[in-house]
């Protein structure tokens, strides 16, 4: 249910927001707006069609997460800009006092007013000039639920349309709030609970229709992108991205092509394919392109056990925007089973390529290839690497397919086989941008290798993680049975010409997991990165120019906005995702905040808090060694995603060596089977372990803690 916290600035506040036109909702006016926009009405986030497709001419907003429909995250603000960038000081900041699990999203800014997602799924709406908080909306997940959340409780951000405010739920409700008041107008659930979905991706508004999609491939879940009416919630279409039983028949075309390339009975586990990532948009054509996700499992051999390739995981689909109609996909990774999921922003734009001008659709995936497709027809233009790869030799053009080295398919292999890119891929999700002035795209970029083989305990579970494979430290062996390096190179941001398919120039960074993009008309490029700053690159050369403390590992994606006349970059700040959860960043206490910088800003940031210390005091050991080592195995498979594969988390859950549980066989059984910590999202593993099996894992847990202690 909704708890407001505070209500709307004074009417003055109201009153100076720019005037909107009535069409599909309101159509803002200002300077910067289309010539053909009409005067209307006033009101807080007053966004229809006519707005959001011609984005391009307001240039102080930022309408929806990537900017404009494009996902380009490029801002045509140059009051801020190369020559000036040293006289940039923070204007203000906003302390998120009720999170700790990291900020992911990108804010919205309408008319003077910012509206930004937090971790659990909460939703503030603050005065872009001041930072002064407005309103705070919880819509209070339940805590059980979040035993199903795979990589953080985090939330990439809202959609505006109609005076109201979107946002998807790690429980899996759509709920529209009111952009003025903060209270909900409607709530849906957008998923049954006998599944591990969960949402953490941003809405998109086209037309009326709110889109969402969701995630949950490493459990037991079928994929699929959902549209529902913004002013009801009412569904409209809803798209599938893997088949499911034949003998229920199928719901279009798409499904009943898409199972003639599965294989066994994938449907029970549902095959996976979530669209958890962003959305964009293209008006002319009418089109909605997103990525998927990986299959359930990751081992194709499991999921799909006479192989095929498995549509439409790891895949780029356009759809009908009005009717959620397919119109053509073009799969990355061919039967996927490295996680190599598509789920990186679509970029939308038009280069002239062998002198021929085209209408493009950029992605850098995970698996360390940047594809360029025709996006009227989905077929490649060209697919060269951008980092480091060992498991294809790169792409046929012709049929758009990998070229598979011969370890690739590790399920065949029947040894551990590293690939590179790792599972954490060489880019992630987080955003990459264009900058039209340039002609570049900007990626944070990293170097990862991920050890796979298969997991010969697997046996399918319900709502909970479905992979199939060892997730635990394995040793890589080469065909002759020796040890395989991993591969070496600081991650970076890199700039990538996207006609030539060459990098430009790149910024190495100390530490992986760095944040998201944004490029400015000023030649600026901006980045948080996971060693707690923000800083500013030269566009063209890749020359830092500014840096700023951020007090917080940082992975959001910073945008640009302008209210009265003066410009502002803005960033969400706090350490968070899969790296967060077992690793701690650069900066070792987790700072969560929105910050805002503009020219001659005089905003302090208070002083670092301290550190927490801890005494590491465990229990005496306990179990026989080959107790111990059955409860390392176990750990791994249930434990390891969220308090760290070695028993050592980051900074955002607990540390399970430090639990004072470990001293108490029966309040550790109470927790870890009965579930008396699920409202805090400890899930509740008796129906699926012994206390043997718990009582192992605690054994494990407890010699961690006394090697750590001995060290």
């Amino acid at each position: 249910m909704t708890r407001l916290h505070r209500l709307l600035l004074p009417v003055t506040l109201a009153l100076a927001l720019a005037a909107c036109s009535g069409e599909q909702g309101g159509q803002q006016s200002s300077s910067n707006a289309p010539a053909d926009q009409a005067a209307a009405q006033k009101g807080p986030a007053m966004v229809g069609a006519a707005r959001l497709d011609n984005a391009d001419g307001e240039p102080g907003n930022w309408m929806s997460g990537g900017r404009t429909y494009s996902g380009q995250r490029f801002s045509p603000l140059k009051q801020i800009n190369a020559d000036n960038v040293g006289d940039l000081g923070l204007a203000w900041h906003y302390d998120i006092a009720d999170a700790k699990y990291g900020q992911e999203a990108t804010p919205i800014v309408v008319d003077g007013v910012m509206y930004v997602s937090t971790d659990m799924s909460r939703v503030r709406a603050l005065d872009a000039r001041t930072g002064k908080e407005i309103w705070s909306f919880d819509p209070e997940v339940d805590g059980s639920w979040l035993q199903h959340v795979c990589c953080g409780f985090v939330n990439r951000g809202v959609a505006v349309w109609n005076g109201k405010v979107y946002v998807g739920t790690l429980d899996g409700r759509l709920i529209a709030i009111d952009a003025g008041t903060g209270k909900q107008v409607w709530s849906t659930q957008t998923f049954e609970k006998t599944r591990g979905y969960t949402i953490t991706g941003a809405p998109i508004v086209v037309k009326g229709k709110v889109i969402i999609g969701n995630g949950g491939a490493e459990n037991d879940v079928r994929g699929y992108v959902t549209a529902y009416d913004a002013e009801t919630g009412k569904q409209i279409w809803r798209f599938y991205t893997v088949p499911g039983n034949p003998a229920d028949g199928f719901e279009n075309k798409a499904m009943e092509m898409a199972a003639k390339t599965w294989s066994g009975e994938w449907w029970k586990n549902g095959g996976g394919a979530t669209v958890w990532s962003s959305f964009s948009y293209d008006p002319e054509l009418n089109l909605l392109y997103f990525g998927t996700g990986n299959g359930s499992e990751w081992a194709r051999s499991v999921r799909s056990p006479k192989g095929g390739d498995n549509l439409f995981v790891s895949s780029i689909i356009a759809l009908d925007a009005d009717t959620g109609e397919y119109k053509w996909h073009y799969q990355e990774v061919p039967g996927d089973e490295w996680d190599f999921d598509s789920c990186q922003n679509v970029i939308l734009t038009d280069l002239t390529i062998d002198g021929q001008a085209r209408k493009v659709l950029l992605h850098a995936q995970k698996n360390g290839y940047f594809f360029v497709l025709d996006r009227e027809t989905g077929k490649p233009i060209s697919i060269e690497p951008f980092a480091n790869v060992n498991w294809s030799t790169g792409y046929d053009l012709t049929t758009g397919r990998p070229n598979l080295t011969k370890n690739a398919r590790y399920d065949d292999r029947g040894k551990p086989t590293m690939i590179i890119p790792g599972a954490s891929g060489a880019h992630n999700w987080h955003p990459m941008a264009y900058s039209p002035d340039t002609g570049l795209v900007y990626i944070p970029t990293q170097v990862t290798s991920f050890t796979f083989a298969m997991d010969p305990r697997y046996k399918p579970k319900k709502l909970t993680s479905n992979i199939g494979i060892l997730f635990e430290p394995l040793t890589a062996l080469d065909d002759n049975g020796k040890p395989v390096d991993p591969p070496k190179g600081p991650p970076a941001l890199l700039a990538w010409n996207p006609v030539t398919q060459k990098p430009v120039w790149r910024v190495e960074h100390a530490s992986t997991n760095n944040g998201g993009i944004l490029a400015t008309a000023g030649n600026l490029v901006v980045e948080g990165t996971a060693a707690g700053n923000i800083e500013i690159y030269r566009a063209d050369t890749g020359e830092m120019i500014w840096s700023s403390p951020a007090q917080s590992g940082v992975v959001a994606a910073p945008m640009s906005y302008e209210v009265d006349g003066e410009q502002y970059i803005a960033i969400a700040v706090g350490w968070a995702g899969t790296g967060a959860l077992g690793s701690a960043s650069g900066v070792p206490v987790n700072v969560n905040r929105v910050l805002a910088f503009r020219l001659g800003g005089t905003d302090k940031l208070p002083p670092m808090p301290a550190a927490p210390v801890r005494e590491l005091n465990p229990p005496a050991r306990t179990g026989t060694p080959e107790t111990v080592e059955a409860g390392y195995h176990t750990y791994q498979r249930y434990c390891g995603g969220c308090h760290g594969f070695s028993a050592k988390a980051g900074p955002l859950l607990p540390d399970l060596r430090y639990s004072s549980a470990l001293g108490d066989e029966s309040l550790w059984l109470s927790i870890t089977s009965d579930g008396a910590l699920s409202a805090n999202g400890m899930g509740a593993f008796g129906a699926e372990l012994s206390h043997d099996d718990l009582n192992a894992i605690r054994a494990y847990v407890i010699s961690r803690a006394n090697d750590a202690k001995e060290q």
